[in-house]
């Protein structure tokens, strides 16, 4: 396992550790022997949730569901301080969510987000599910990179306090232009890349849920209704919001108390145009 400082916190570290096919691997898959440390009000966390949940994995592997917001002045979680303590010597930073911990050694394995996800696809999970299919590591890997670059970078440049107008600008419309690309490319689909749910499903869905909870309240009215003007791809976020493994983890509330305690961003006027009625689709 290595274990590398995180941006911006010099003391803080970030833990790789993979779980893999067998004893060689250090971590092997083993019913029960790990656990899950995570707020769902956490795009990272709910990413977690959701896959944990359409893997079926609550005896296989535990879920903590940790409170929205931190309840540490350091942005950490008191209930994951020893986990932190056990794993780094003399370790003073945050103790951040998202945790895999090893219950045999009382240290973490990872808290790297897409890590865990991807583990957890590919070595638990029963009743045929296969979140990350045979060959479609590359399109999954792009549905990410288009989320993650075409959507919330975007929207978080699009929404900025400051910087340059043009920049600004432009963000917004390459925020536009992924969608119109999604809207084109899901009008004739149910999911994404297959005929079933896969990783790249829980991506995008996750994206569009940060995108109108919490990115939308620092963008203005007329590009929240140039980005709600996607009929196709709003219906597929409904659509998955509907299925039990995603919607049963929406926490409004948490989302909305865990933005505006770490956001220091303005209000813009498109805080006021709500794209989707997430807790009328939920199902729970």
């Amino acid at each position: 396992m290595s274990v590398t400082p995180l941006a911006g916190h010099p003391s803080a570290p970030d833990f790789h550790g993979r779980i893999g096919h067998d004893a060689r691997s250090g971590h092997y898959a083993v019913p029960r022997r790990y656990r899950l440390h995570l707020s769902t009000a956490c795009p990272d966390g709910l990413r977690i949730a959701v896959t944990h949940s359409l893997l079926g994995l609550d005896d296989t592997c535990p879920a903590v569901v940790l409170p929205a917001v931190p309840d540490c002045r350091d942005g950490g979680y008191a209930a994951l301080r020893p986990l932190y303590d056990a794993s780094a010597h003399r370790y003073t930073g945050p103790a951040r969510a998202p945790v895999l911990s090893d219950a045999w050694s009382g240290r973490i394995v990872s808290t790297h987000a897409p890590a865990i996800a991807r583990d957890l696809a590919r070595h638990f999970g029963s009743g045929g599910v296969q979140l990350r299919p045979c060959a479609a590591e590359s399109e999954i890997d792009a549905v990410e990179r288009m989320c993650a670059a075409g959507i919330t970078q975007a929207a978080q440049l699009a929404g900025s306090a400051g910087g340059d107008a043009s920049e600004r600008a432009a963000a917004a419309d390459r925020l536009a232009q992924t969608l119109d690309a999604l809207e084109r490319w899901l009008l004739d689909r149910e999911f994404m890349i297959r005929d079933q749910i896969t990783a790249a499903d829980v991506e995008l869905w996750v994206t569009l849920v940060e995108l109108d909870t919490a990115h939308r309240n620092h963008l203005d009215a007329a590009l929240v209704r140039r980005i709600a003007e996607h009929p196709a791809l709003w219906a597929y976020a409904r659509r998955l919001a509907a299925h039990p493994a995603f919607g049963t983890h929406l926490d409004l509330d948490g989302i909305a108390r865990r933005h505006h305690a770490h956001c220091q961003g303005l209000e813009a006027a498109g805080a006021a145009v709500q794209i989707l009625d997430w807790a009328c689709h939920a199902r729970r």
